[in-house]
Order: structure tokens, then C-alpha cells, then sequence
């Protein structure tokens, strides 16, 4: 808000101190070297963080512009943050994007939040979680086997097998965590790691 913007707010006795003088060329103005002009100037620069942040404000909401202090906590929006690494001792998410909260990195982070309505839509799914996989480790080639058959030859029944290409074994811990928390609560699964193919 500017100084003038904010002269029209004040109460009439102070507006016509402020106009006490005219400038030569008609202009209304007052004595810079005045409280009351110091007063409207820091009120004026008072507002100038808000009205910039205002001005920018889409950039929060959109994970791929967002800071990276704030990719976190818009993540935690949309319920991202049950794979982050770091929990305090409450259970409650460390919101810092100095620290590591996926092995994969902040820019696979920023892909998971602007997928999130995919991934809650077919949260529990196989497709859902052959998404999540390969959008959190940046790695394509996950396969998921929901027939698994036993020594006997028998199925397993509520029990997957998940391939992993050999080149997300390094997302081994994340992997593990995404599949805790995306598969259904009664299913066992076992990880394979596929050896990448020449």
C-alpha cells in the first residue's frame, strides 16, 4: 500500500495536516522532514513484504515453483508426508528441506506432490503403487506379481512379489516404506531385485 493509498485512510484532521502545504505547482503535498510523514513512510515500507509475498503467492501452490523450505509442508497437504525419513519423537513430520526426506531428492518430491490426486485416487491399487515407485525413485521398471505360487504350487494368497530394477536398490529403505504404506493392510510382499538387462 502506498503513501498516498494510505493518506486517504486517515482520519480528517491528519489529512488536512498532511496537505498543509502546496507544492509550486499545485501539487498537495507536506513537509518531508515531518512525524507524520515518517510515520506514512514506515507504513508504507511496513507493507511492502506482505504485498510482494501477496503478489506472489501462486508459486506456493505449485510444487514444481515452490521454495524448497515449503515443498515439505505443501507435501504434508496432501498426505506425503507418511514416506518422509525424518520423524520427531511425536510421530509428527521435521519439516526442513535441509534434511534429506527423500533418498531420491527434492525434485522427485516435487513430481510425488503434483501427482498426489493420482496416487490417493489409486492408493491401494497396483497401478497406484507402480506409479508411486516409479515416480519416488526416478527409476522405470517396477513389476508387481499379485499371483504368487508357493514351493507346493499353490498360490499365496494376499501376498505380492515386487521386481525392482537393480538401479533403484539404492532407494531400497524408501521402496520398502512406499509399499508399507500404499499396499493393503492385510498383504504380505517380498522384494526381488531384477537385474538390469543389456
Amino acid at each position: 500500500m502506498k503513501r498516498r493509498e494510505i493518506e486517504r485512510l486517515l482520519p480528517e484532521i491528519f489529512q488536512r495536516t498532511l496537505h498543509a502545504e502546496k507544492h509550486f505547482r499545485g501539487e498537495i503535498t507536506f513537509r518531508r522532514g515531518s512525524p507524520l510523514f515518517a510515520i506514512l513512510k514506515v507504513m508504507e515500507d511496513l507493507h511492502k513484504p506482505s504485498e510482494e509475498l501477496l503478489r506472489t503467492l501462486d508459486i506456493f501452490f505449485d510444487p514444481q515453483r515452490t521454495p524448497d523450505d515449503f515443498l515439505p509442508f505443501l507435501a504434508c497437504w496432501v498426505n506425503l508426508d507418511r514416506i518422509f525419513e525424518e520423524r520427531s519423537a511425536v510421530g509428527r513430520t521435521t519439516l526442513s528441506a535441509s534434511q534429506t526426506l527423500l533418498s531420491s531428492g527434492l525434485g522427485k518430491l516435487r513430481q510425488l506432490t503434483a501427482d498426489a490426486a493420482f496416487l490417493s485416487q489409486w492408493r491401494g491399487t497396483k497401478k497406484g503403487l507402480l506409479r508411486f515407485l516409479e515416480v519416488a525413485t526416478g527409476v522405470a521398471g517396477f513389476e508387481i506379481d499379485e499371483q504368487v505360487i508357493d514351493s507346493d504350487g499353490r498360490p499365496r494368497p494376499f501376498h505380492l512379489r515386487v521386481r525392482v530394477p537393480k538401479a533403484a536398490e539404492s532407494h531400497q529403505h524408501l521402496i520398502r516404506r512406499i509399499i508399507d504404506v500404499e499396499k493393503p493392510a492385510y498383504v504380505n510382499y517380498e522384494l526381488e531385485f531384477v537385474p538390469q538387462e543389456a
